[in-house]
């Protein structure tokens, strides 16, 4: 409802005139199935934003509602950039001392060998240019590090990447994804989305662990005490918020998704990633990239499907 939303921005003491309020009347919950609540629920939320990137009103879509209805309605309506197939969501995660991009992290369960090519392209433009890696390696998560290992999409995808121009070093395993071994790591979305949730849960569940542990006797508490600064450290490192939201990378605009339980810090640092993406040009750079591998590669294979 506008008239709420205007009384609780006047409440917060926020008069900015860049804030323009779009009303909706509709509104996608969590148990619709994604395709088809985009279609008939033109009226929601979600489905009105993408609209309003579409016609040029605004610049990027941010969402922290059913992420199935952001990919449906970005790609309905955005549709993919040229020579894309399907889009994937690129997550940030962190490592001892750097990031590394997960792609994908839950657009597209099941996904073909083409796509995770793509996914290790357009992770790997990401990277680059917003992360700020040069030449970024690319790993494919695997069951091991030998090439031979993983299911058929695994073993056809590696040799994809091995003839590919991509900084490829071969297969990780889940038990390396947070030692440095790669800038980008390449999966399915189904794998992906279960890494990004596994690595959130375990994060509270280890601080949890100390607390409890830390908290049991007056010399562990004087521990904790002079060791508070390290844990802070961790603990902002290890913590969603600081990260926003993960771009949907192959759709023709730019589309931030945002952890269902956002806060506004999860919220301010989304539309960061929206404006990062928009100030480093990462779609021209996808196309641009894209376009090169197709160039070397069509006179040697057929078109991918």
């Amino acid at each position: 409802d506008p008239a709420q939303i205007e009384a609780e921005l006047r409440k917060l003491g926020c008069n900015d005139s860049r804030i323009e309020i779009v009303h909706s009347t509709q509104v996608v919950e969590m148990s619709d199935r994604a395709w088809s609540a985009v279609r008939r629920k033109k009226d929601s939320s979600v489905s009105r934003a993408v609209d309003l990137v579409k016609h040029g009103q605004a610049s990027a879509i941010v969402s922290a509602g059913h992420t199935g209805a952001a990919v449906a309605a970005s790609m309905i309506k955005l549709r993919t950039l040229p020579g894309i197939y399907r889009p994937g969501i690129a997550a940030v995660l962190p490592t001892e001392t750097n990031v590394f991009v997960l792609m994908d992290a839950g657009a597209n369960i099941d996904a073909r060998p083409e796509h995770l090519l793509q996914y290790a392209f357009m992770g790997s433009v990401y990277s680059s240019h917003v992360l700020g890696y040069k030449n970024p390696t690319v790993g494919l998560v695997s069951l091991g590090e030998e090439d031979v290992k993983g299911n058929e999409m695994t073993k056809e995808v590696f040799k994809m990447l091995k003839k590919s121009s991509l900084n490829f070093v071969g297969n990780i395993e889940g038990r390396h994804l947070f030692e440095d071994p790669v800038e980008v790591v390449v999966c399915d979305g189904f794998v992906g989305n279960v890494i990004l949730k596994t690595c959130e849960s375990i994060s509270v569940a280890i601080f949890q662990w100390l607390k409890h542990e830390l908290s049991r006797t007056p010399m562990r508490k004087l521990g904790a005490f002079l060791a508070r600064e390290s844990f802070r450290t961790i603990k902002d490192k290890t913590n969603y918020e600081e990260y926003g939201g993960s771009p949907l990378l192959g759709v023709n605009g730019i589309c931030i998704i945002a952890h269902g339980s956002s806060t506004p810090l999860a919220v301010k640092n989304a539309l960061r990633v929206a404006a990062e993406s928009i100030e480093h040009q990462v779609n021209p750079h996808i196309i641009e990239e894209v376009q090169r591998y197709h160039e070397a590669t069509a006179p040697l294979e057929p078109a991918i499907r």
